[in-house]
């Protein structure tokens, strides 16, 4: 009897789920392989033959998982994960070059938990990723590089670049009314959020759904871009960086729009989410 479409695709996702899995278990078997010769006992003339005959590996991933294990040996948290066959040599890879001795705890949880492109943006912004979003639970493995460039690409309309020009031809410093503008924006988001976050903070039942006038100011400060530093993806989570189950309200003081990637990131670093990461 012919099976249906539906069995035949859930029966391909397990069996390759379960490929997946082995296909690690054996690649963390090739150091000790290597170091033993094992392969040349067994009639194979190199650990690369011994790998593409026993489990289809080309050189290049045998290569990988070699090299990964020396850049390891002084981190024997992570060496375990390749040894056991715990996370795929890939995700490994990725955090070989910002792991240290120090924090090899810290990047062994992510590989764990993460998915791998939300692990890649990790690593991309190892460097800055913002205490205001993550707290202080984030490892960060470089110090940030101070910078006095001005950011370029400054998207001015025609018109206002003119308005400005005749200003300064004036003798109008732009640079103080620039100024001048930008405080006095931050000074009615700052009492806009002091009177929000007020009413939040009366004791009462407050319901998962966040206010829109929440929303609004949180769009008003941040854009519709990820809060995190660097990263120009749209926004697609207002984070709680004080969690909502435990403070039962929606202070615009702890919350952050966030990318699906940083929103994963942001829940990972609290151990407490590790559960619904799976």
């Amino acid at each position: 009897m012919q099976i249906s479409d539906e069995k035949l695709y859930e029966l391909c996702e397990h069996y390759g789920k379960q490929a997946r899995l082995w296909r690690q278990k054996f690649a963390g078997l090739l150091p000790e392989v290597y170091r033993r010769r094992l392969y040349e006992r067994h009639g194979f003339g190199s650990i690369f033959e011994f790998a593409a005959k026993l489990a289809g590996m080309s050189e290049e991933q045998v290569s990988r998982v070699l090299t990964i294990e020396k850049k390891f040996d002084d981190k024997p948290i992570l060496k375990s994960l390749l040894e056991k066959g715990e996370v795929s040599v890939n995700k490994l890879a990725r955090i070989a070059s910002v792991a240290t001795l120090e924090n090899q705890e810290f990047w062994a949880e992510q590989v764990r938990i993460l998915p791998q492109k939300a692990l890649e943006v990790m690593i991309r912004d190892a460097t800055a990723l913002s205490q205001h979003v993550f707290g202080d639970k984030f490892v960060r493995t470089h110090k940030p590089e101070a910078t006095s460039r001005v950011p370029q690409g400054l998207n001015l309309s025609e018109e206002v670049t003119q308005k400005l020009f005749e200003l300064q031809q004036k003798g109008i410093d732009i640079n103080v009314l620039i100024s001048g503008f930008l405080a006095k924006r931050e000074f009615e988001i700052a009492t806009e959020k002091e009177e929000l976050s007020a009413k939040q903070n009366i004791p009462t039942k407050h319901s998962r759904h966040i206010p829109v006038e929440i929303q609004r100011l949180v769009e008003k400060e941040f854009g519709e871009k990820c809060a995190v530093p660097g990263c120009i993806k749209r926004a697609e989570r207002l984070h709680h960086t004080n969690r909502f189950a435990m403070s039962r309200n929606h202070d615009p003081y702890f919350l952050a729009p966030l990318c699906k990637e940083h929103h994963v990131i942001a829940h990972s670093i609290d151990v407490k989410f590790h559960g619904h990461l799976k």
